[in-house]
């Protein structure tokens, strides 16, 4: 156990050397050969050449690193930089055509293109919109904020060609068109603005 420890320390080092050199590798192969290390020295190795980073700033890091891949591949860049694994499986449930596109236009007639399963109720589709808006207004710097979504749905509903979707079970594809308006104007402001 103590020889792979070892091991892996060396590769460590070896890490660290080619950071440190801005980009041009340099590899000592004496470190990498099995040349074992005392206690002492592994604990100077460690306090000396490793930055401590804290979970946040981790997370940050690998945020930016992902964000640059999806920037720069050209089959994602119609994804968000910072996106989602629940955005990333909606995709892919929509390339499988196992998932619709179904947009909800709002009373100030701003659409929002929602994503739901085939087989989805009026009920997935409430679940979708506040999904939807919920990241939006994170991604737009807002942080976290106290919806009552009782109460919006409770207040407001959904229409489809000027009938109230008033049964939360009732299957969209039941519905001959896709496309669903929401019926009051004041919705938009109401949420956005708190």
């Amino acid at each position: 156990m103590a020889g792979k420890e070892v091991g892996a320390l060396s590769t460590m080092e070896t890490l660290v050397k080619a950071s440190e050199t801005e980009g041009s590798v340099q590899c000592d192969r004496a470190e990498t050969s099995g040349h074992k290390r005392s206690e002492e020295e592994t604990r100077e190795f460690k306090e000396e050449n490793v930055e401590v980073l804290s979970h946040r700033e981790i997370m940050h890091v690998v945020q930016d690193t992902v964000a640059g891949l999806i920037s720069n591949d050209p089959l994602l860049k119609d994804l968000h930089p910072y996106v989602t694994l629940e955005e990333v499986n909606s995709m892919i449930a929509l390339e499988y055509g196992q998932a619709m596109v179904v947009n909800v236009r709002r009373g100030d007639e701003d659409v929002m293109p929602v994503l739901v399963k085939q087989e989805a109720t009026v009920l997935d589709l409430k679940h979708g919109i506040k999904r939807f808006i919920m990241l939006r207004l994170t991604r737009r710097g807002g942080g976290p904020i106290g919806i009552s979504w009782r109460y919006v749905w409770r207040r407001y509903w959904l229409y489809y060609n000027g009938e109230k979707l008033t049964n939360d079970n009732k299957r969209l594809k039941d519905e001959s068109d896709n496309r669903i308006s929401l019926s009051v104007t004041a919705m938009a402001s109401e949420i956005e603005k708190k």
